[in-house]
């Protein structure tokens, strides 16, 4: 999916999302439940029933996150870079708090709220088991050519294997959005507008390092 491509498609849901959202937010005075979800997991029990699609996207994204920590951690002590090394820096921050938020909204919506996994999620097909990686994420081979990486050549690597990684979670915002029921609740509509906008812009941020590098600037 071109950059391009992806971001009018996301917007054109967006669009649409947001409308349904308006329409849904505020319940009718017959049936609206005015519990807030706090309330509800004091009680023992959520508060509503999550979308299937929500739960999806936040259970992946999950394991999302937990490689690009993984890739952000190898800067400390393999990138030559400064900027570099600023960047990998923000990524942990921000992605390591995401994380806590996407398990808080997962056990307060009843379901099961993983351990990050830079692997890819658990899945058990055919009755054996396996780690399934979600979209852009690195394979094992990639994250060992990145590992074995030192100075400028990991730098280059860095950086064109995270636009493929922050690429894939555009990929994830955009199938969110195109799920029946993906997206409504107003916390996961926000963590995918998020996600979007934030990772659109590092990426464009990182082709602009990867230009200056191609060029032989720094």
């Amino acid at each position: 999916m071109s950059m391009t491509k992806g971001r009018h498609s996301f917007l054109c849901l967006l669009v649409a999302v947001a409308g349904v959202t308006a329409c849904t937010t505020s319940p009718s005075p017959q049936t609206g439940n005015t519990q807030s979800p706090a309330a509800g997991t004091a009680q023992g029990a959520p508060a509503k029933q999550a979308s299937p699609a929500d739960v999806a996207f936040m259970t992946g994204m999950i394991h999302h996150h937990a490689q690009a920590l993984v890739m952000a951690k190898l800067a400390d002590t393999h990138a030559a870079n400064p900027s570099l090394k600023v960047l990998s820096e923000r990524i942990t921050v921000s992605q390591t708090d995401e994380i806590r938020m996407m398990q808080q909204w997962l056990r307060e919506n009843g379901a099961e709220a993983p351990e990050p996994s830079p692997t890819g999620q658990r899945m058990q097909m055919g009755g054996a088991t396996h780690d399934m990686l979600m979209p852009g994420m690195l394979t094992a081979e990639q994250m060992t050519q990145l590992e074995r990486a030192r100075g400028a050549e990991f730098d280059r690597l860095f950086l064109t294997f995270m636009i493929q990684h922050h690429e894939g979670a555009l990929t994830m915002v955009d199938q969110l959005f195109a799920s029946h029921g993906g997206g409504v609740d107003d916390f996961i509509y926000k963590i995918a507008s998020d996600t979007f906008a934030d990772q659109g812009s590092e990426i464009d941020r990182m082709q602009r390092m990867l230009d200056a590098m191609a060029s032989g600037g720094q």
